[in-house]
């Protein structure tokens, strides 16, 4: 295992940062697209040379199915179901696969939800700074009345069915091209018919896992495996997160950990700093290393604050968080 970064791209700017703070593994976010075609093979070769500068390897890229929703992201025919459009996008997105592939990265991450990340307010902790932290709540969500999405009301078994159609086509080419494909579970897990949709992954997380993850047996299938977003989901996350990271990891399909903590779980958490969450990230951390998981683990959301530099000081925090319980179960075993 290895500390990793999905934030910053691959500036001079930031590639120093993450250098500095001992970051040699990273999701570069993504090449320039040409419009109609996708990514630009000279622009992500040049993203792994600016890499390389720092030593840092360039393994992953933002697959443009994005956790925005389905009003923002750039191809959004494919979570809508709808052809002939989706099949254009999906040809791009195949497109995609093969410019990683020649460019030596080998993992796309990616989403598919129709509803955005869910958060209802921020909060406050006072014996933190202040440090503003993302909170969800879902009595307060159904009082803030949200309006259903273009896509109207999607069941499950149809969100599993676009999923289907979409990886039928694009799994084929991961494999050529030796490319993993990570997907993030949809943040949060959410009642059923929220806002007209239910979640691929509600209201039980983890068969909604066990269902994605059979859905295909190939080397390219898996989870940006979000530990923050599935013990979202979970009602007792210090404990109930365990089994799911063996059972998971075991099937050899944890390609990217996000490791995130929150105080709650199902309909009510926020999310705080990696030490003083619900989860034990050392116990977490032991258990990713029983299943021999040797990919990246990174920090994705951070709490926020008023200061400028806010964002810089937590990821800064996270790293070396992240560093350190990789050293401890590292020397736990020799």
């Amino acid at each position: 295992m290895k500390v990793g970064c999905q934030s910053g791209g691959t500036s001079e700017e930031a590639l120093q940062f993450k250098a500095r703070h001992g970051v040699y593994n990273i999701d570069g976010g993504a090449p320039n697209v040409i419009e109609g075609k996708g990514w630009d093979l000279e622009d992500s070769l040049r993203k792994r040379e600016a890499c390389e500068k720092y030593g840092i390897s360039l393994d992953a890229y933002h697959w443009p199915l994005s956790s925005a929703g389905i009003d923002k992201v750039a191809y959004p025919n494919i979570m809508l179901g709808k052809s002939p459009e989706r099949d254009r996008e999906i040809g791009i997105l195949q497109q995609m696969i093969e410019v990683a592939g020649k460019t030596g990265v080998k993992m796309l991450l990616y989403n598919t939800t129709i509803l955005p990340v869910l958060r209802t307010s921020r909060t406050a902790d006072p014996k933190r700074g202040n440090a503003l932290y993302s909170t969800w709540n879902y009595d307060e969500a159904l009082k803030q009345n949200h309006p259903k999405t273009i896509a109207g009301d999607v069941s499950a078994d149809e969100i599993f069915e676009r999923i289907t159609y979409f990886l039928d086509r694009v799994l084929p080419v991961a494999e050529e091209y030796k490319v993993k494909l990570g997907n993030h579970i949809a943040d949060p897990p959410a009642p059923v018919g929220y806002r007209g949709i239910t979640r691929w992954n509600s209201p039980d997380v983890f068969e909604g896992i066990k269902r994605f993850a059979q859905l295909y047996d190939s080397p390219s299938h898996g989870f940006n495996f979000c530990i923050g977003s599935i013990a979202e989901g979970l009602k007792d996350p210090k404990n109930d997160i365990f089994p799911i990271i063996e059972w998971v990891g075991k099937r050899k399909q944890i390609f990217n950990v996000h490791l995130r903590n929150i105080k709650g779980g199902w309909n009510n958490f926020q999310e705080v700093y990696p030490d003083n969450g619900d989860m034990n990230f050392l116990h977490v951390m032991r258990a990713l290393r029983d299943v021999e998981f040797d990919g990246m683990v990174m920090p994705d959301h951070v709490p926020t604050h008023e200061d400028k530099a806010a964002p810089l000081q937590a990821f800064s925090f996270s790293y070396g968080y992240i560093i350190a319980l990789l050293q401890a179960v590292k020397d736990e075993v020799g």
